[in-house]
């Protein structure tokens, strides 16, 4: 079983910087964040990772001003260099937008970071979802779907191949001969495609670990096709054991479509664990995030993802969300919120995105999270677990300390790292 911490401000739950127990400090501080890497790689984490998002939420700033997710976020590869320099084997995921950036500039950046950090980085290419950060870079709103994953299809390939551009054993210094590389093994990429042209190749010699690990994030059928292509791991929402089993089997057979080995990708679901010594005290602990939460933020995130065009304040808050504004959760990883959205109250719905936006929780003790973990891991629903804690850094204390014991004495996870690289971590 692989595990990774999702780093987010000071927990994943919209209210868990009002928790007694949180320290109320930016995410940013120095010290809080190279704790918080330093607690997974005692936990022997593969990896610690950083999304991104270049845009507030859309939400209006009395609403927004309640929220502690998503309005400060720091900028993921600066947060990966700092944890980078105070580690040494934990792997380091940061998120890069295929949209608004430049292949060339990613691929030099996430190289650089990989080299410093001794071959221990990944890359997560996300096309993006909001038509605020799209509003940031000169856009109207966000692009046609099928308009960014075809520019992402290209990106990806022309990132990978100046990763790779020189060959293995290219980059040799002879002081005898005074040749830094092989001229004969030198050429250029001269990618000329519908979005990019690209002459190459990186002004970087090759990774430690060969090339930094790829990493995607979609559900949609685009963004499964991506990642089975390219990818060795894919992050996903799966919060239904039928669902999230019937995801794994539709990602591996399109891995197997590209000529791959399926192993080769894993699959790696949220999960947002509540962890108490007793069942009582982890749903007292989630009673209390909830009661700090003000009603009109988990509305306002379902009123973002459901179209300002209808004013969710409307409708009575103790029924269901009317069947005509269901079909609104369009994206793949918002259909979770559907699949609830038939059986909660809109005031329930609301209190569950506010929680773990659809992400598969479990409110219980260090047992109960491990046997969740293990019966999906058994039942081929996963391969690891991307760790979203409710709180940070108490959500991933509790997890080091009391459920990575227990996956380790099941024979789930490892004790020790055997590996130095981001990509041995990842070898099963």
């Amino acid at each position: 079983m692989h595990l990774g911490l999702f780093v987010l401000n000071t927990g994943h739950h919209v209210s868990a910087w009002r928790d007694p127990d949180t320290a109320v400090e930016p995410a940013t501080t120095l010290r809080s964040l190279t704790h918080t890497a330093r607690v997974a790689e005692r936990g022997l984490f593969d990896t610690v990772f950083f999304a991104e998002s270049a845009g507030l939420p859309d939400l209006d700033f009395e609403t927004m001003s309640k929220s502690g997710r998503g309005v400060f976020i720091e900028e993921p590869l600066t947060s990966a260099a700092a944890v980078a320099a105070v580690t040494s084997r934990i792997g380091i995921v940061v998120t890069q937008n295929t949209t608004y950036d430049h292949p060339y500039h990613v691929a030099r950046r996430v190289l650089s970071l990989d080299h410093l950090s001794g071959g221990r980085v990944g890359c997560n290419l996300v096309t993006g979802v909001s038509d605020v950060e799209a509003r940031n870079f000169g856009f109207d709103g966000i692009p046609d779907h099928a308009w960014r994953y075809r520019k992402a299809e290209e990106f990806c390939d022309v990132v990978m191949r100046l990763w790779r551009s020189w060959p293995e054993g290219s980059v040799r210094p002879d002081k005898a001969t005074g040749r830094l590389f092989d001229p004969d093994k030198a050429c250029a990429l001269d990618h000329r495609g519908e979005f990019f042209k690209v002459m190459g190749p990186m002004n970087l010699p090759p990774s430690p670990q060969g090339a930094p690990v790829l990493v995607q994030a979609g559900g949609s059928p685009a963004g499964r096709a991506l990642a089975a292509r390219y990818a060795e791991m894919i992050y996903t929402v799966q919060n239904d054991l039928d669902a999230a089993c019937a995801f794994y089997r539709d990602v591996k057979a399109r891995v197997t479509g590209f000529g791959r080995d399926p192993a080769s990708l894993k699959v790696m679901p949220g999960l947002s664990p509540v962890i108490g010594r007793t069942r009582a005290e982890a749903q007292e602990r989630d009673v209390q995030l909830k009661a700090l939460t003000d009603p009109a933020l988990g509305l306002g995130f379902l009123q973002n993802w459901i179209g300002n065009d209808v004013d969710l304040a409307s409708f009575d808050l103790d029924q269901p969300l009317p069947q005509t504004l269901q079909t609104r959760f369009g994206t793949a990883s918002l259909q979770v919120l559907l699949e609830a959205s038939r059986t909660m109250t809109l005031r329930e719905l609301a209190q569950y995105a506010a929680g773990g936006r659809g992400h598969l929780r479990v409110v219980g003790t260090a047992v109960d999270v491990a046997d969740e973990m293990e019966a999906r891991f058994r039942a081929g629903a996963a391969d690891g677990f991307n760790i979203m804690p409710a709180t940070i850094p108490g959500g991933i204390e509790d997890f080091v300390d009391q459920v990575v014991p227990l996956l380790q004495a099941r024979g789930l996870f490892r004790t020790a790292y055997e590996g130095s690289t981001l990509r041995g971590h990842l070898v099963d």
